[in-house]
């Protein structure tokens, strides 16, 4: 009888110490009290360890949330008065922020079409929808995805520059590439 019950003892502590170690979860097994027989030695109590503390990592920013990095500086392709075609000079701008669509699929991008205060304000919508369009299409050469994509028109809106002049009109005739804040 002293032999089935130190070896009951024995399976029940192996068991309790192996579902601790497997738990996701600290598990603190119960310590129970036996009596054993005045001749036999003490059976020892298995304690258990301590758990290392949690460590903590460090998120990294996302490119496009980087102040330093160009994915958030440059944002905007500007267009000349009356078009939505993008222009040769912004081709560097778009291929970079659609070879980082496509190397990172979980990301998406409104493109946000605008245009100066000349002009109705149904046409502007139509042709800061046109911009937008075009910059997706853009997009899309360099591998950005049609649902990581969203194309919208502000029309005269949102301006970028305060003013009647070329000067404000050409900072405001623009596509704007909107990534998440997080």
């Amino acid at each position: 009888m002293r032999f089935h019950r130190q070896t009951m003892l024995s399976v029940t502590m192996a068991a309790t110490v192996f579902l601790a170690a497997c738990s996701s979860t600290p598990v603190v097994a119960p310590i129970a009290k036996t009596v054993a027989p005045s001749s036999s030695a003490p059976i020892s109590q298995a304690s258990p360890q301590p758990t290392a503390p949690a460590v903590v990592t460090a998120t990294p920013l996302a490119s496009y949330l980087d102040p330093k990095n160009p994915l958030y500086k440059e944002r905007s392709v500007y267009f000349d008065f009356d078009q939505s075609t993008v222009k040769p000079e912004s081709a560097q701008l778009v291929e970079m922020h659609g070879r980082y669509l496509a190397a990172h699929p979980e990301v998406s991008v409104k493109i946000e079409g605008n245009t100066d205060s000349r002009g109705g304000a149904e046409y502007n919508l139509a042709l800061g929808q046109k911009r937008a369009e075009a910059v997706q299409k853009a997009l899309k050469i360099f591998g950005a995805k049609d649902a990581q994509l969203e194309a919208v028109s502000f029309g005269k809106e949102k301006p970028k520059a305060a003013g009647d002049d070329e000067a404000a009109y050409a900072q405001n005739r623009r596509a704007d590439l909107a990534y998440p804040q997080k």
